[in-house]
């Protein structure tokens, strides 16, 4: 075994050092997004109550057309809480996003109706193949003596 572990070295070495290979990306008429968010953050201890601290997190959702040439169109971004309810809709009429255009969706950190399990679903569509949206979510709690930041990002769960 102590024969080996050179030549196992090495070859992870070589596997790891190599440049990583861009792949093009698939083209899509359309997609339904779920993005994990965030309202509030639990850490620390837990208290007496068996409960630990939570801290309120705002939350700034970016939507970015990474397509040079073609627009997309967002149909939904409706809002969930942690049992899966609907909150909100917080796109009532379809917004178009010019080609590596950018949608953006805020909700505030006193908005605590998502709770720690909450998210959207984010639905695009385009009248020619396009490349996929980037979404992602950026929570911040910002105060003077302290920074709390997390990012999450979308996975696509129903294609066109």
């Amino acid at each position: 075994m102590h024969t080996r572990f050179p030549a196992l070295f090495a070859t992870l070495t070589a596997l790891l050092s190599a440049p990583l290979m861009a792949q093009e990306p698939q083209l899509s008429s359309g997609q339904t997004i779920y993005l994990p968010v965030y309202s509030h953050v639990y850490h620390g201890d837990v208290n007496k109550q068996g409960k630990p601290a939570e801290t309120l997190v705002s939350t700034h959702v970016s939507i970015r057309n990474t397509d040079p040439a073609v627009a997309i169109r967002l149909t939904s971004a409706r809002y969930f809480d942690t049992q899966g309810k609907q909150v909100r809709n917080y796109l009532p009429a379809a917004v178009t996003v010019p080609p590596l255009g950018t949608h953006e969706l805020f909700v505030p950190r006193s908005d605590t109706a998502g709770g720690s399990g909450a998210n959207f679903l984010i639905v695009w569509t385009a009248e020619a193949p396009a490349n996929p949206p980037l979404v992602e979510a950026l929570h911040a709690d910002i105060r003077e003596a302290r920074t709390l930041m997390l990012h999450t990002s979308g996975v696509v769960i129903k294609v066109r």
